[in-house]
């Protein structure tokens, strides 16, 4: 499987950005939206980045106050963050991740989209042997720290703290502190805490532990429900459904995925048939979470499913007084990213396809409903 990503800079898009140093937050979370400047910052013709980039939205968030060596294939590093420091060749530097995962490119290489949450902290390598040269330590990860929005004063309530692997993929953290509460409580082996806020009002809770990236600062807060505080109110002139994530608005409504390349109904010549499976996903105000493909075969009534996982077709077995079906087939995740292009490992051989694309946002809408030349293509390979 081959996902290929776009060289091209990005539109500008409402992200996230911090920057947590080896002690101290550098970059608080900030909310910007990027543009399209051009990120030059050593003067020199050529080095330059998108503003679109996450070297662009490191330019806006930390008000250009960062710097570091250009490399050519990879851009700048990172190698001051404000008045931090982590060059080669000490064993610190400082590692991007994105949405909770760590990007395989560099930050000029790293186009950023609607709803990205971009995290540089400081990490560790101590470099081994060749040939491999691999890191002999524990890798540091980041934390995460999930909490209720509103509490009640003095009722205590659950908090949770997980750390990402550079997969993405989260587990408990166990001896995590979590501060800001009504004193620092300690995660048990699940990653769960109980706290409590005695008096009224906004606070942020923040975990910590040893060899990991603190989290984020989340606000909570503490109100009786007739005491004033803790009030949303919507932004006059801002334009909602109700029910969109915008204006302060709670996100119900699923992200909207289209596939591209291929026209319904469209017949392909023998020996001609597809091989890029194409897919665009209009920004959310939540963000992307992940999109998926599916794709199903039926050759004069032989039915078969593409795996993600295998990389080829796998037969289904017919069950009697049943068709050939979509939705026999599986789902397979193909990233983040609102624009996907993903290579098969072969063209497309004989039969009827039935393709279909669904997206899933961060506040967890997804994409269901088949609309058939939008998210499901059916077409023909002679």
């Amino acid at each position: 499987m081959l996902c290929l990503p776009a060289l091209a800079s990005a539109a500008p898009a409402g992200v996230t950005l911090r920057v947590e140093g080896s002690s101290a937050t550098l970059v608080p979370r900030a909310a910007i939206r990027t543009d399209t400047r051009a990120i030059n910052k050593d003067g020199q013709p050529g080095h330059t980045c998108t503003g679109t980039s996450a070297a662009g939205a490191l330019e806006q968030a930390a008000g250009g106050d960062w710097g570091g060596s250009w490399f050519d294939g990879l851009g700048y590093s990172v190698e001051r963050v404000r008045s931090e420091v982590h060059a080669f060749p000490a064993p610190e530097f400082f590692s991007l991740w994105v949405n909770n995962r760590a990007s395989s490119l560099g930050i000029c290489q790293t186009e950023l989209q609607q709803g990205d949450d971009v995290l540089f902290f400081v990490a560790r390598c101590e470099v081994g042997p060749p040939p491999d040269y691999a890191c002999q330590n524990p890798p540091v990860l980041p934390l995460g720290l999930s909490a209720p929005r509103v509490v009640r004063p003095g009722t205590p309530f659950s908090v949770r703290v997980v750390e990402y692997a550079e997969n993405g993929t989260p587990s408990p953290a166990a001896g995590a502190a979590v501060a800001g509460g009504d004193g620092v409580v300690i995660t048990d082996a699940r990653g769960n805490a109980t706290i409590a806020l005695g008096a009224g009002g906004e606070r942020a809770l923040r975990a910590t532990k040893a060899n990991r990236a603190a989290s984020a600062s989340e606000p909570v807060c503490a109100t009786s429900g007739s005491d004033g505080l803790c009030g949303n109110i919507v932004p006059s002139g801002c334009a909602t459904s109700g029910s969109d994530g915008r204006c302060g608005t709670r996100d119900r409504t699923a992200p909207r995925a289209s596939l591209r390349g291929i026209r319904e109904q469209q017949r392909f010549a023998r020996g001609k048939g597809p091989r890029r499976l194409r897919a665009h996903v209009d920004p959310d105000p939540s963000g992307l979470r992940e999109v998926k493909l599916r794709l199903t075969r039926n050759d004069k009534g032989r039915c078969s499913y593409f795996s993600g996982g295998a990389e080829h077709f796998r037969r289904n077995r017919l069950i009697r007084g049943k068709r050939c079906g979509a939705e026999r087939g599986y789902w397979f995740a193909v990233g983040d990213r609102q624009d996907v292009d993903y290579l098969l490992p072969r063209r497309l051989s004989r039969g009827r396809y039935v393709l279909d694309v669904t997206a899933i946002d961060k506040a967890g809408n997804r994409d269901d409903g088949r609309q058939r030349g939008r998210n499901r293509i059916v077409f023909y390979v002679r």
